[in-house]
């Protein structure tokens, strides 16, 4: 983006991608939401204006590190029992709605 460009997320916008993701929003939350949106991008344009030359990156600023453990090889259940309680299933495999359609 260009310095100074302005970006608005519109209403249109939030309910377009609400309905990619089969989301049902009443009117007033597809206008909270594009508010919301437009206030994080003001924010980010904000902190843009900041320099950062100089200033080493961080993951986190707590220093925290990995408190993961290992991974280990361990049982794992059987296709029988994985696919037990699905409501449908086709040779070893969970047996799902088709939802995209072609157009």
């Amino acid at each position: 983006m260009h310095k100074g460009c302005k970006v608005e997320i519109t209403k249109q916008e939030v309910e377009k991608v609400a309905k990619l993701a089969r989301l049902a929003l009443s009117e007033a939350e597809m206008t909270a939401f594009s508010q919301q949106l437009n206030q994080i991008v003001a924010y980010v344009q904000k902190l843009k204006t900041f320099s950062t030359e100089g200033v080493e990156p961080t993951s986190t600023v707590l220093g925290q590190t990995n408190v993961f453990r290992p991974d280990q090889v361990q049982a794992s259940l059987s296709s029988e029992q994985a696919l037990g309680n699905a409501p449908d299933a086709e040779a070893h495999c969970f047996r799902v709605p088709k939802i995209i359609q072609e157009s």
